[in-house]
């Protein structure tokens, strides 16, 4: 069987999948991961009809960095018989303003990728190296990026520029936004679920670890709540969202810490973490009777709240609101308090139907529909390099 690699690598975790191709048809057959990395490995993968084909676990000390987890996970696939390999597609988090669409990787894209690692330090390097390694073991095999940014590229000039000179936009400091595979996935999802929504005005909250939210109108991007990096925005696990830039100035100047140090704060310290003193873990604040982590509860639903106003601003209203990512699709009290906050968009839910996970929570009464749909940002992936790598043979 032909087929395609997904490979999907963070921090601490390397998410895979295997998808069969049949012309332009894709089926998903492996689902795999390693996460734990550095600290208590684990490789899992489930096939198809969800078996279980592997699950192990590894000393701390064999798979203590990403490269150790790629190099075992390609051990692990290179078991499995009946699989032709075409092509790998790969998630990048910034394709910087150079790249609006997924792209054939090669030496001198790896190389212009690598420059954009100081815009998403958290995720490019760990991005890329898969993507060295794969190039140096099957340099046949073609390699495909996809990008997180991509999906937002084509807004007006003044809703994506800072209020800077213009040499500083032309360089690249503008607004990209983030989340791009999932937006998209959910915006040709919602054509299925619900065509005059998805042709109206729709805010898309992703809300996991990583959180941000998005406006839809025709099922493209208008406005994000992530800008230049992955900082801003709404506040996440351990990033601190939006913050006056002042705040980095006096980091730097009255307590006297490095931009290497500012960096770490805010990107690992900071966010649910930093606020409760706790976790970065929803699950672990809600299930916490620290005042603390209710505070960062909180501030978590009131800047999704505040941030669904501004994303209302910008569509000139709203048809659907969509709950997506680990958090959105999984917290039925998140859900809950963040629909409190938008009574005066008349939006109004159904107490059994968000309990129980269902796909419309909203009542008929409510003025807006409220959706929750998971997300698949490896299927679009998966989309993507296929359909690139047919072009490219065509």
């Amino acid at each position: 069987m032909d087929a395609l690699l997904v490979v999907n690598a963070g921090s601490s975790s390397l998410k895979f999948q295997v998808f069969g191709i049949a012309g332009m048809d894709l089926t998903r057959q492996i689902r795999g991961k390693i996460d734990g990395i550095g600290t208590r490995p684990r490789l899992q993968a489930t096939a198809a009809d969800n078996s279980q084909l592997i699950d192990q676990t590894y000393d701390a000390k064999a798979v203590h960095d990403l490269p150790a987890a790629i190099t075992e996970a390609r051990r692990w696939l290179l078991t499995l018989e009946g699989f032709e390999l075409r092509a790998v597609g790969h998630r990048v988090v910034h394709g910087g303003p150079d790249y609006a669409r997924p792209v054939l990787i090669d030496a001198a894209v790896l190389d212009r990728l690598a420059s954009y690692q100081d815009l998403a330090p958290l995720h490019q390097p760990n991005n890329l190296a898969p993507i060295r390694l794969a190039m140096e073991i099957n340099p046949d095999v073609p390699q495909v990026a996809c990008f997180d940014t991509a999906f937002h590229r084509g807004h007006a000039k003044h809703t994506d520029c800072y209020a800077l000179p213009q040499s500083f936009y032309d360089e690249g400091v503008r607004r990209y936004g983030f989340h791009g595979l999932s937006y998209e996935y959910i915006a040709e999802r919602l054509r299925e679920v619900t065509p005059q929504k998805a042709r109206g005005r729709v805010i898309v909250a992703h809300l996991g670890s990583g959180a941000s939210m998005c406006a839809l109108r025709d099922g493209r991007s208008i406005e994000s709540t992530m800008g230049f990096t992955a900082l801003d925005g709404l506040p996440m696990g351990t990033r601190p969202g939006q913050l006056d830039p002042g705040v980095v100035l006096y980091l730097m100047t009255h307590k006297g810490m490095s931009a290497e140090k500012v960096s770490d704060l805010l990107y690992h310290d900071a966010g649910l973490k930093g606020l409760s003193g706790l976790s970065s873990d929803m699950r672990e604040l809600l299930a916490s009777g620290d005042p603390n982590a209710a505070l960062a509860v909180a501030h978590f639903v009131y800047r999704c709240v505040l941030n669904t106003g501004m994303l209302a601003a910008a569509l000139g209203g709203v048809d659907a609101f969509v709950f997506t990512a680990g958090v959105g699709e999984n917290s039925a009290p998140i859900r809950a308090r963040i629909v409190e906050g938008l009574g005066w968009l008349g939006a109004e839910l159904d107490p059994a139907a968000n309990e129980a996970g269902a796909a419309l929570i909203s009542t008929a009464k409510s003025r807006i529909a409220l959706h929750v749909i998971p997300t698949d940002e490896e299927l679009m992936i998966a989309r993507h390099t296929l359909e690139l790598i047919n072009a490219h043979a065509a």
